[in-house]
């Protein structure tokens, strides 16, 4: 399956596929824009990169769970904003959203795991996986932490959560699964950045995983609905 599958579903009506454009466009926009000096827009481009899929899902799906899809990339969108305006001051805003995002990512994919669980051995030795490198991570980067130490423990065990979660919901593709690694890297890669020392070309790496990591988990959660 390659990746223009993922908006091929025929539940995507003119609409929706209008509304997946504009996240596509904003997207690559706002990929460019990393390296050239700030310019006023530069924040409604970055929420306009997530906002639209939002969209989608709740007209796609219409029904509960299209609902926590869309809220969940809508607080997505709102932890963009803070960050593109003000990423010093706003940052434990911008954290707060989307912890709430995690949470809501991972009631979703709870609530469609087999009943009953029957992760595969290859999904459970991932989702294991994924908790030694949070516990490892948050070990590194505990003593720069200061004061904010409480808040990046709490938000890393919530997305190492929500990264296990869709492991083991055993979707038959794997986009939602991959890009809740993606999310998670891009998460990482944020904190290294900003309590160890700067990645180069990060401003880069951290959009592109993070963007491509909330394209597969909305629009690969839509087809695997889609296909049942």
């Amino acid at each position: 399956m390659t990746a223009t599958a993922l908006v091929s579903s025929r539940r995507f009506d003119a609409l929706d596929r209008w509304l997946i454009g504009l996240s596509l466009a904003c997207g690559a926009i706002y990929l460019v824009s990393r390296g050239l000096p700030a310019v006023a827009g530069v924040a409604v481009i970055k929420g306009m990169s997530i906002a639209p899929l939002a969209f989608v899902a709740y007209r796609t799906l219409r029904d509960r769970d299209g609902l926590i899809l869309a809220i969940s990339l809508l607080f997505s969108t709102l932890g963009d904003l803070f960050l593109a305006v003000n990423e010093e001051r706003l940052f434990v805003f911008g954290l707060g959203s989307f912890l709430i995002a995690h949470l809501l990512y991972t009631l979703l994919f709870v609530r469609n795991w087999p009943k009953p669980l029957n992760a595969t051995a290859g999904r459970k030795v991932l989702a294991g996986l994924l908790i030694i490198f949070s516990a490892a991570m948050l070990a590194w980067l505990w003593p720069s932490l200061g004061d904010l130490k409480l808040p990046v423990a709490v938000y890393l065990c919530a997305i190492t959560w929500m990264s296990a979660a869709a492991a083991l919901a055993g979707f038959r593709a794997v986009w939602v699964m991959a890009g809740a690694m993606l999310f998670m890297l891009s998460d990482s890669m944020i904190a290294v950045d900003k309590f160890k020392s700067p990645i180069e070309y990060g401003h880069y790496l951290i959009w592109a995983s993070y963007f491509v990591g909330q394209l597969f988990i909305a629009l690969g959660f839509i087809r695997e609905k889609n296909r049942i």
